[in-house]
């Protein structure tokens, strides 16, 4: 007899964009951060940031404005602008809530895959639920963080699961890459930059468009 689960061993969730609507409130604190360094930062501006890493984003706007700031001093300042603004309020995404229960009924293992810093994952492991997440990676917890493999396969290696048999859902094109590279079926739900069809991806509109059954179907 076929189950909805197919051979799906664990799903694999991205966080920002994807399971909560946070990519508006990182607009707002890099808006912030940038005018404190003395320049104006644009949507455009973090399209470019999209799915990234901290390190990556500072120093972008240091490039930018050319600024003698301490490195340092910006991601703190970014991370205390997020961790103040998450932890007062965690808006989820249309969909996560009931995909989130639907996984965690069938007994499925969830994984939160990130790469937003530990300190900013823990308001919303509080939020969401810790309980729908077997474990969770941070992007201050890896050495390379997406676009590269190494979160996604770090999780897949902690649940004991075989990446080919993993779902990865995401929302940028770096964390598509991520997945795809770590070996793993990939749902994207495009966010602030599109993301385009290609081979052993699904590309939907919303959360509401997955399901257990569908997540199943990805999985040999």
């Amino acid at each position: 007899m076929c189950t909805p689960t197919g051979g799906l061993q664990a799903v694999l969730f991205d966080m920002d964009g994807l399971l909560i609507d946070s990519e508006r409130v990182w607009l707002e604190v890099e808006s912030e951060v940038m005018a404190w360094l003395g320049g104006e930062w644009t949507p455009a501006h973090q399209e470019k940031l999209v799915g990234g890493s901290l390190s990556v984003a500072v120093d972008y706007m240091l490039e930018l404005t050319g600024a003698g700031a301490d490195p340092g001093e910006v991601g703190r300042r970014m991370l205390d602008g997020m961790a103040e603004r998450l932890t007062a309020c965690v808006p989820l995404m249309p969909g996560a809530k009931e995909l989130l229960a639907e996984i965690r009924a069938a007994g499925v293992p969830a994984a939160l895959v990130s790469s937003s810093h530990r300190r900013l994952i823990e308001p919303v492991l509080d939020a969401i639920g810790r309980e729908h997440f077997a474990l969770s990676v941070a992007g201050d917890e890896v050495a390379r963080t997406k676009p590269a493999p190494e979160p996604y396969l770090t999780a897949a290696a902690r649940l004991g699961a075989d990446p080919a048999r993993c779902v990865v859902l995401e929302d940028s094109p770096n964390g598509v890459a991520a997945g795809e590279a770590a070996g793993c079926a990939t749902v994207a739900v495009p966010g602030v930059l599109p993301i385009p069809p290609a081979p052993g991806r699904t590309v939907v509109a919303s959360l509401r468009e997955v399901d257990l059954e569908m997540l199943g179907s990805l999985a040999p």
